[in-house]
């Protein structure tokens, strides 16, 4: 092996014997699902876990925010560590950081023990979820079997958000909050022999003097992004015109600004190189991921919101209610995946963007008086099959015309676009609902039909980020998908590649 290349994954069936290659999707796969579950599941116990460890109202938030801003900061790092010091090393390192950190926090007899293991359980999940993409991309490169591949990732990643409401309501109605994060803890043994045994490896990429590893832009992109999620988390507790949003917003931006002069001009070996974003379908995936997420994961919050304080579900009623959604996801994700390699990404994120916008505004009229099957049941169903479908298609598309050893920074970058949709849609659209509630409450209503009210608008919003997405989706090239170079030779081919439009 010469200096300056890589040991790549071949084809299926040859370098990676077809048996292992089930085993290798199972574990990225599972990866996924430990990943999104755990960020949803942890919603519905926030009010058992606040009583039972004495958290304040004003502190509460740190149970969420410290993973979500750790989280958001380390996944582009997380990416390119996967490109430079092989996947399977850093997919293995990323499960066990996330599987103690989960364990630590099952324990957790204070608040800053357990707000400590969230943002230990952000960092693992910052390494082990761009880590599952850069697997899959590498080992599957025939547009059908990579599709395929594609599609079970997206149907576990959008199931399991349903399925951690699920999760979270038989465990708090049956067992512990602490069962949460218990519950990880063998999933995670498990995934990491299977990632020690299944994956292969990559060897670490050199390009001359050291690992290649760009310190400056590792440092300030980081930072950057934390500080600009911080920012954004504060807003619903002090405002925006607060020094506590203001102040880290403005220090964020400057950080990336100084991110992207050191990308241009000064880093040897780029964390980011800026010349990925010439590749117009991963430049058009990203934004159709940032409003296609916005979208999703704040209907999943304000969704729950609507069956337990609108139609007065339990946690266990709300939780067997989104199976529906969870389902639909599923079949979604998976059953578009053979028509992505020969229709390609763009008619298929058209069609289900415009299936989850029209579910969206349906589920915006649910008010008291609504009934599951005639009103809520439709919409889930669509919602779940147009989202499923959206979310193989943009992980396709954000991938593609990519040489291997781009493949950490692709999935780095579309999951930290995920991530900054889903913290910067729910707290827009939290603005909005609590503006509408405090209105009709004003103005005289009940409190279920000023929340109702203020819910529907929020589901509004999401439609409309869903019709965002489709007008980013039309940017996405129109073409077939070809098979993923194997060379090394560092140029995207959508640089060069002439798409028909």
């Amino acid at each position: 092996m010469t200096e300056g290349t890589r040991e790549t994954a071949a084809e299926p069936g040859k370098g990676v014997a077809g048996h292992r290659l089930s085993l290798v999707l199972a574990a990225c796969c599972l990866g996924q699902f430990m990943n999104v579950l755990d960020a949803s599941v942890v919603n519905v116990a926030l009010p058992v876990i606040s009583a039972d460890l004495h958290f304040t109202q004003h502190n509460l938030q740190l149970v969420n925010n410290a993973y979500t801003v750790v989280v958001c900061g380390f996944l582009l790092l997380g990416g390119r560590l996967a490109d430079l010091f092989g996947q399977r090393r850093i997919f293995a390192c990323g499960v066990a950081l996330f599987t103690l950190a989960s364990l630590v926090g099952g324990a957790a007899d204070a608040p800053v023990t357990l707000v400590l293991a969230r943002a230990f359980q952000g960092l693992g999940a910052a390494v082990m979820a761009p880590a599952t993409l850069t697997v899959l991309g590498t080992t599957f490169t025939e547009p059908a079997a990579r599709a395929r591949a594609f599609g079970w990732w997206s149907a576990v990643s959008g199931a399991a958000g349903a399925i951690g409401v699920l999760a979270g309501g038989v465990i708090i109605e049956w067992f512990s909050w602490r069962w949460i994060f218990l519950v990880n803890v063998p999933i995670g043994l498990v995934l990491f022999a299977a990632v020690r045994w299944v994956v292969p490896e990559t060897r670490p990429r050199r390009t001359g003097r050291g690992s290649g590893l760009d310190l400056p832009g590792a440092v300030t992109v980081t930072l950057g992004l934390m500080s600009a999620v911080y920012g954004v988390s504060q807003y619903a507790a002090h405002g925006w015109g607060s020094p506590r949003v203001l102040g880290p917003l403005l220090a964020g931006a400057l950080l990336i600004a100084a991110f992207l002069v050191i990308q241009a001009r000064f880093a040897r070996h780029p964390l980011v190189p800026l010349g990925i974003f010439r590749n117009r379908s991963v430049a058009a995936a990203n934004l159709v991921a940032f409003f296609g997420i916005a979208a999703l994961f704040s209907t999943f919050y304000f969704f729950t919101l609507v069956l337990q304080q609108v139609l007065g579900y339990s946690p266990l009623h709300t939780g067997l209610s989104y199976l529906p959604l969870s389902v639909g996801m599923a079949l979604g994700g998976w059953g578009i995946a053979p028509l992505v390699p020969r229709a390609g990404p763009r008619p298929i994120l058209l069609g289900g963007l415009t299936l989850a916008a029209g579910a969206l505004f349906w589920l915006s009229s649910v008010d008291a008086g609504a009934d599951y099957l005639g009103d809520v049941l439709g919409p889930c169903v669509l919602l779940g099959s147009g989202m499923g479908a959206v979310l193989n298609a943009t992980t396709n598309a954000a991938t593609a015309g990519l040489a291997p050893h781009q493949a950490g920074l692709a999935s780095g970058l579309l999951n930290t676009t995920r991530q900054l949709g889903s913290a910067v849609g729910l707290v827009t659209l939290a603005a909005l609902s609590a503006a509408r509630i405090d209105a009709r409450t004003g103005a005289g209503a009940s409190a279920v039909d000023a929340r109702a009210a203020g819910y529907g608008l929020a589901l509004t919003g999401a439609a409309l980020f869903a019709v965002a997405g489709f007008v980013a989706a039309l940017f996405v090239p129109a073409r077939k998908q070809s098979r993923i170079p194997q060379g090394d030779t560092g140029t995207p081919r959508g640089d060069t590649e002439k798409a028909a439009v």
